[in-house]
């Protein structure tokens, strides 16, 4: 079936059919909705006028906002009240399934191992490091849970330090809003250093003379970084020099050192095009060079090995592929295929070691990792067993290794860390995620099935449930999907999961078109207009489940984050009969309104995503499926929708005019909860723990309306 209707019936339907407010209806507790306050406000673009009832919840920190966003927060409290034992069973539950007194895998970098570690009881981690020998003794770098104290949000983006490994950079946000500070410590004295660079993106480029960085600073009105700076230790930040600016505000800077810490790199790129600069490090006030001039919708991605470079590229090759070319002539028609284009392999990343290249690969949906020896061309692929799973390199900084740190995991398997000899292929499991408790994989089993879309592509679906699941139609399910960027959702471990598969529920992940799963065609064709593609695949994976017997739509729960919030707010308005119930987190739902304000971060940035609503034909889509301007006078599913009052990527008062705008047009006494964390941002709560909460909450919510009430 074809879910979309024609672009002028559309903006019809907007136009004639404004929003009426009906009575709230009361529950049995007769707890009333929070009713927002109705303030029209038109808004015009290509001839077409938009009413937008709610515009005035913009106003950030403004007493009447502040004021609904407390009354939405009360109702929500009071209307899970009920499931406050059971949230605080379920945190206990999850919290009790992770080990406390923890440690990362170490690695080695310059001459030190670094560990990150967590101590019983406390929020934070501690990052230190260890000389030469594990067996050394431990020096504490930053303590967070120190650094954290007196603050709501804290957290840390990156640690660096200098190359003679005396001086620390580190960048923090404690304010939930993405603009990270850097501040200095002296790790032979403990002395912290007065500069303090602010408004950053969080990285961190240390020149070889251990006294110069490099960093991107962000708008901050629209937090785009766009201009590059350099710092000498010791000085104030009004003194730093701007050594690259980034005009074209569709593009992010960025900067960063490479793996051979030979040079540093200038890094300009927007969702299609590329472009990079690099510098001796050894030379920090020496002229930048420019790689290869940018050109719209050629991707390219560079690593130098002994006078030469790797370049990773769609030149020619939509799923990507290999070219090398001199570090003296690297303009694009300079460059040579070392591995060519191929239609059914998506070329994802690689790791350039000293005798060895590591390319992460994409077939048929799953991960893989290939092994070529440089000189004498040896290749070979790591081999996985599972049906559904998920293989990526790690953190690999020693150019001169011959060992690959790599994570593995699935859905029945926890996460885990492999060293694998490159030249011997032998490989050593270094750590297995830890699950307390009575975790058995055993007891669990995966799968990967394929629903069939209206245009015929089959479109995967991951499963996990608990075995001797019955296919009577009555189990629980949450399904789960994000389809955009080209952001692939791989079948991977989640502890917190069990919660659900232990009460009966199935956690299925559907790979909807919008992500890069199947190839980068699958992407483009969940994008700019072709977007719909991603709602309905979601509801055409909902339906295939019901009609596989593996659930009903009176135990078919959805989710999504962000994106995957644009996700839910669309596919409910489109079938809102498949589910009873949806969680939209941080939901990214008034997508025409956002992107048209240059204002809001992320916006210009994503025209190549979503389109440029100032052109008309985008504007037209856009307004297809946008979910705060499609909502409609229907039944809706039960609804939990949460945000984050400082969130810098979806702004806060985009689910609060959604909100407000279901309650007044719904026909249903379905429950629709608001929760707004005061305190947080897109990625939630800071702390290690305290993001369980939010997690309890959200199972809360499905299981009690699944039945499921302990």
């Amino acid at each position: 079936m074809n879910y979309a209707l024609p672009i002028a019936g559309l903006v019809l339907l907007m136009t004639s059919c404004g929003e009426q407010k009906k009575d709230v209806v009361n529950t049995k507790e007769e707890t009333k909705a929070p009713e927002a306050r109705i303030i029209a406000k038109e808004l015009t673009n290509h001839g077409h006028t938009r009413i937008d009832n709610y515009y005035w919840m913009n106003e950030r920190d403004s007493p009447e906002v502040l004021e609904y966003l407390g009354e939405e927060n009360a109702y929500t409290k009071e209307k899970m009240a009920h499931t406050e034992v059971f949230q605080k069973s379920l945190f206990e539950e999850m919290k009790a399934r992770i080990k406390e007194t923890d440690q990362s895998v170490p690695y080695k970098e310059n001459g030190y191992f670094y560990i990150t570690r967590f101590e019983e009881g406390k929020e934070y981690p501690i990052y230190t490091r260890k000389k030469e020998s594990l067996d050394a003794a431990e020096e504490v770098l930053i303590d967070v849970n120190t650094l954290a104290e007196g603050h709501e949000f804290y957290q840390v983006a990156s640690t660096e330090c200098s190359e003679n490994n005396e001086i620390l950079a580190y960048s923090f946000d404690d304010e939930s809003r993405r603009l990270w500070k850097v501040h200095f410590k002296n790790l032979r004295t403990g002395e912290q250093y007065s500069d303090e660079l602010i408004n950053t993106s969080g990285g961190i480029a240390w020149a070889n003379d251990n006294k110069t960085v490099f960093y991107a600073k962000k708008d901050t009105v629209d937090l785009r970084p766009g201009e590059i700076w350099r710092h000498v230790l010791g000085t104030p930040q009004s003194e730093d020099v701007l050594v690259y600016e980034e005009k074209d505000n569709t593009f992010y800077a960025g900067v960063y050192k490479s793996k051979s810490r030979k040079l540093l790199v200038i890094g300009s790129t927007s969702t299609l095009t590329s472009e990079y600069q690099t510098l001796d490090a050894d030379n920090p006030y020496g002229e930048w060079r420019l790689f290869c001039p940018r050109e719209r919708g050629i991707e390219y991605h560079i690593s130098d090995y002994e006078g030469e470079f790797y370049i990773r590229t769609n030149l020619n090759a939509q799923n990507f592929k290999l070219m090398k070319c001199g570090a003296n002539s690297t303009s694009k028609e300079n460059w040579k295929d070392v591995i060519p284009h191929r239609a059914d392999v998506l070329f994802e990343g690689m790791e350039v070691f000293s005798e060895f290249l590591v390319l992460e690969e994409r077939s048929k949906g799953l991960t893989g990792i290939r092994i070529i020896h440089h000189n004498s061309g040896d290749d070979h692929y790591i081999e996985f067993r599972d049906e559904a799973y998920v293989s990526m390199t790690g953190y690999n900084p020693d150019f001169e290794g011959e060992v690959l740190r790599y994570s593995y995991s699935s859905l029945t398997t926890p996460w885990s860390t492999y060293d694998y000899n490159m030249r011997t292929r032998e490989q050593e499991l270094l750590k297995q995620q830890e699950v307390l408790g009575t975790f058995d994989p055993e007891d669990y089993e995966s799968k990967r099935i394929y629903a069939v879309a209206d245009d015929g592509k089959e479109i995967p679906i991951s499963l996990v449930y608990r075995k001797g699941l019955q296919l009577n139609g009555s189990n629980p399910t949450l399904l789960y999907a994000y389809g955009s960027y080209g952001y692939s959702i791989d079948p991977g471990f989640g502890s917190t999961r069990l919660s659900l598969l232990d009460r009966g529920f199935i956690y299925a992940i559907a790979h909807i078109r919008g992500g890069e799963e199947m190839g980068r065609q699958w992407y483009e064709d969940g994008k700019l207009l072709k977007k719909m593609n991603t709602f309905t695949d979601f509801n055409d994976c909902a339906e295939h489940l019901i009609a596989q017997n593996y659930t009903s739509s009176d135990q078919l729960f959805a989710m999504g984050g962000s994106a995957g919030g644009l996700l839910m707010g669309a596919v409910i308005n489109l079938q809102p009969e498949l589910y009873k119930g949806v969680i939209a987190a941080v939901p990214f739902v008034d997508v025409v309104t956002t992107m048209l304000d240059e204002s809001i971060p992320l916006t210009t940035s994503e025209y190549d995503e979503w389109g440029n609503p100032n052109d008309k034909e985008y504007y037209d889509y856009m307004l297809s499926y946008s979910p705060y301007d499609q909502v409609k006078a229907q039944n809706y599913p039960n609804l939990l929708v949460t945000t984050g009052y400082h969130d810098s990527q979806v702004q806060y008062w985009e689910p609060a005019k959604w909100v407000a705008k279901l309650r007044a047009l719904k026909l249903d006494d379905n429950l629709l909860l608001f929760d707004c964390n005061m305190d947080s941002g897109h990625g939630g709560s800071s702390g290690r723990f305290e993001a369980l909460k939010e997690t309890a909450l959200e199972y809360a919510f499905v299981l009690d309306l699944s039945g499921i009430k302990e």
